[in-house]
């Protein structure tokens, strides 16, 4: 049995954290902080386990193995770092960290340490996604020449547990970065996935063009990010990122191939949908994409415990996300500079 602790008793917490490892017999949750007290006290009234004071008072509880860091961006490198050399397993959300420096520390400490390190990037685990890969190894629509992926919505205004214009995601010394690290990662991260290739240069652009904070000055982070990508295979694609999409949700990504085109997660009633050149369509239903109002099992729990129980690495270790991270900052870096960046890749 792995007795858990949750670092961040949040929205991210409560919504997924909580009820995936409750669901998880391998495991038990023994203790909660919150920098809200009651937020904690709340949850161990709930679920049962002790509300600590300080995450420091939870890492140096013996009898807790592992972690989930459900904080603020600019606090998971300090606390997974803390936590892999008190000797704890570690589940932190995305963003890894706000600095490639940081990133390596992590991974760092992890191997330093003996213990598991992973990063919650949960689209790498949709059956869609699963599927998507496998096709595309197959060469179903060939050899990949261009994509396009996108994740909009709204904001996480309406999301977080202080929800409003003043939430923590639009400061920059809470998050440090915006929709890029909020959303941008994930897609980032997915198209390396999906096709197995590595991002070696992005074009991008991060800019704040909507989002207001209570004074009605635009917040200090960005809004919205646009990426070009470039592979070492030579793919190019765009990644856009966006928290200004009032209406529906959009998390789709599309692959053009030499034989046809992939439409992810695209069309309201199929999750793939292949169109060859020669005009045969094949189509997949396998699931729908978890969205902020619509909460579905993610798998990132599970895949936690079992890399415990089994000592193995995952596709979510932090050794893997690190690689999506440099494209981040390297994004960030051409938005700051206006010019293209190759991604540092040593």
């Amino acid at each position: 049995m792995i007795n858990i602790g949750i670092i961040g008793c949040g929205k991210i917490a409560q919504t997924r954290h909580i009820p995936e490892y409750i669901d998880n017999k391998n495991c038990n949750i023994l203790g909660f902080y919150d920098r809200n007290k009651s937020r904690s006290d709340e949850m161990a009234k709930k679920y049962g386990g002790i509300s600590y004071d300080s995450y420091q008072d939870l890492l140096s509880d013996k009898n807790i193995n592992a972690v989930s860091v459900c904080v603020t961006n600019n606090l998971h490198a300090e606390i997974t770092i803390t936590a892999l050399r008190a000797g704890k397993h570690v589940l932190c959300e995305k963003p890894m960290a706000t600095t490639i420096s940081d990133c390596k520390t992590m991974v760092k400490a992890a191997d330093e340490n003996g213990r598991k390190l992973l990063i919650g990037h949960n689209q790498r685990l949709t059956p869609t996604h699963k599927k998507a890969r496998e096709l595309i190894r197959d060469g179903i629509i060939g050899d990949i020449i261009t994509f396009r992926t996108t994740f909009g919505h709204g904001g996480p205004e309406t999301w977080s547990i202080d929800s409003g214009p003043n939430v923590w995601f639009f400061n920059k010394k809470s998050a440090a970065i915006g929709a890029m690290a909020d959303l941008g990662i994930h897609k980032t991260d997915l198209i390396q996935f999906l096709t197995d290739d590595a991002i070696v240069e992005t074009t991008a652009k991060l800019v704040t063009l909507n989002k207001r904070n209570s004074a009605g000055e635009l917040i200090d982070v960005d809004d919205n990010a646009f990426c070009i990508y470039r592979t070492k295979r030579g793919i190019v694609g765009t990644m856009t990122a966006s928290w200004t999409f009032y209406g529906p949700e959009d998390n789709s990504t599309i692959l053009y191939g030499s034989k046809g085109i992939m439409r992810i997660y695209d069309d309201p009633d199929y999750s793939i949908k292949v169109l060859l050149n020669d005009g045969e369509k094949i189509c997949f239903e396998l699931d729908s994409i978890q969205t902020n109002s619509n909460q579905t099992k993610s798998g990132v729990i599970d895949l936690f415990i079992d890399s415990i129980l089994h000592d193995r690495e995952t596709e979510l270790s932090g050794k893997t996300i690190l690689s999506a991270m440099r494209v981040v900052f390297a994004s960030i870096e051409s938005s700051r500079e206006g010019k293209t960046i190759i991604i540092d890749r040593d």
